[in-house]
């Protein structure tokens, strides 16, 4: 994730029961078929979803895989493995999270969902052109051979198709329209069918409800606050699309007439401050520590943004029926003070208990793993 203001190391996850793999044979709405092939409910609606409708998708091995075959209408799609690929797929799994400013390589375990050894980190100039960008990316991983790749990335992203859509975000620019997973398949030596992409936020929730503060909770929303707002919604581990937000991206949110980013983000947060105390320098950390100090202008700006968040979020979470939320990135810090205004910002609506994550850089890792296991690229 792109969590540019907090560098912490590799924690150690806490014991994890050794459960069975989820194959296909154990989703909603599965049976198998014949050669081996398998058809799959597509179930991933939230709740509300009052359209009823469900998509059927086949499997036919080919080349001694399993490919996906007929069309999705919920834009995501569940669990293609024959029940054999994804038995022969438990041992592990490279992958990579890609952020504004790094990416970080790791091997996961899939029996354990544990990271194996020592991350790898690199550096990434998001401004650079497109092949500095995917060797940078790809330079963590070097030298490694994996049977497939998880690769955790940011909006916005086409993530069925590998394909970056960067226009006028103000970062990775070079890489709008690029063929990702050509250009890392390539740089990874590996076969472009072995990458399987999902969205960062997407992964940080799954990785928190396998592995961290969302263990014991069926349904986790998942909020990561950094750079900007960034969401997961998840039920039994599954990514869901809750309708609203379209696609589970909370950044879509309209709050006080404009996007939900207008009002909370670093980059709306600064600018806040320095409007209302003509100090340009200090960022959000400084800003909260201000706040904590009872500075009237830090204390209004952050409360103007942080309830305008719950204000933003209350609905869709009640909807979605979250039982917990878990928080993470650079802002997650000064959770305890941005909490009471989160909570009034919901208002009568209310919210869930919220939990800081339990390690926000082990949870992308593993969740992209669990994603690329479980399920195809949404």
């Amino acid at each position: 994730m792109d969590d540019p203001d907090i560098h912490s190391e590799q924690k150690s996850l806490p014991p994890l029961p050794v459960a069975p793999l989820p194959v296909l044979g154990a989703v909603a709405g599965a049976e198998e078929a014949p050669g081996g092939a398998t058809f799959c409910q597509d179930t991933t609606s939230g709740h509300g979803d009052s359209s009823g409708s469900t998509t059927q998708h086949s499997t036919s091995p080919v080349n001694g895989r399993s490919i996906l075959t007929g069309t999705q209408e919920s834009g995501r799609s569940t669990l293609i493995h024959s029940r054999d690929e994804a038995m022969a797929a438990v041992s592990g799994l490279g992958v990579l999270d890609v952020g504004g400013t790094h990416a970080t390589a790791a091997h996961i375990d899939s029996r354990t969902w544990r990271i194996e050894g020592t991350p790898q980190r690199a550096d990434i100039d998001a401004h650079a052109a497109a092949d500095a960008i995917l060797d940078a990316i790809a330079a963590p991983a070097r030298g490694t051979q994996e049977p497939m790749w998880a690769i955790a990335m940011p909006d916005p992203f086409d993530y069925d198709h590998g394909i970056g859509r960067f226009h006028d975000v103000g970062k990775f620019e070079s890489l709008d329209g690029v063929d990702m997973r050509a250009g890392l398949a390539e740089r990874l030596d590996a076969d472009p069918r072995d990458l399987h992409f999902c969205n960062d936020a997407d992964a940080f929730t799954v990785g928190e409800w396998v592995a961290g503060a969302g263990r014991g909770a069926d349904r986790v929303m998942g909020l990561t606050l950094g750079t900007g707002v960034g969401s997961g919604w998840v039920d039994g581990g599954r990514v869901i699309d809750p309708g609203v937000p379209k696609g589970g991206r909370a950044h879509q949110l309209q709050v006080n007439g404009a996007p939900l980013e207008e009002s909370m983000s670093r980059r709306a947060i600064r600018r806040a401050y320095a409007k209302a105390t003509g100090d340009r320098v200090a960022d959000v950390r400084e800003i909260a520590e201000h706040a904590r100090a009872a500075e009237p202008g830090a204390v209004e700006v952050l409360a103007h943004a942080v309830q305008s968040l719950g204000r933003a979020l209350a609905g869709p979470i009640r909807d979605f029926g979250a039982e917990v939320i878990v928080v993470g990135g650079s802002m997650s810090a000064s959770w305890g003070l941005f909490e009471p205004w989160f909570r009034e910002g919901a208002g009568e609506v209310g919210v869930p208990p919220v939990r800081i994550a339990t390690d926000p850089d082990a949870a992308p890792l593993i969740g992209a793993a669990y994603v690329a296991v479980t399920t195809t690229s949404r």
